[in-house]
């Protein structure tokens, strides 16, 4: 039986460790990288086009967290 990937960072484990302030600059950072990625996929030098769907789930997850700490008023 073959071994279980390891798991990514979940929004549960970015909720604990991250203050609002900081997962904003996350998502601005990663919507910079996905932009990139798409410019160059378009320009045909992206290798792995695996790369913008990874980063959009990112950007998700993120987005996730964030919006957890607004209902929840946990700003650190």
């Amino acid at each position: 039986m073959p071994d279980k990937k390891p798991s990514t960072k979940t929004a549960k484990e970015a909720i604990t460790v991250k203050s609002s302030a900081d997962l904003q600059k996350d998502i601005a950072a990663k919507q910079q990288d996905l932009l990139q990625a798409k410019r160059s996929h378009k320009a045909g030098e992206l290798v792995n086009p695996r790369v913008l769907t990874k980063t959009r789930r990112e950007i998700a997850r993120l987005k996730t967290a964030l919006r957890h700490n607004e209902l929840n008023g946990e700003e650190k």
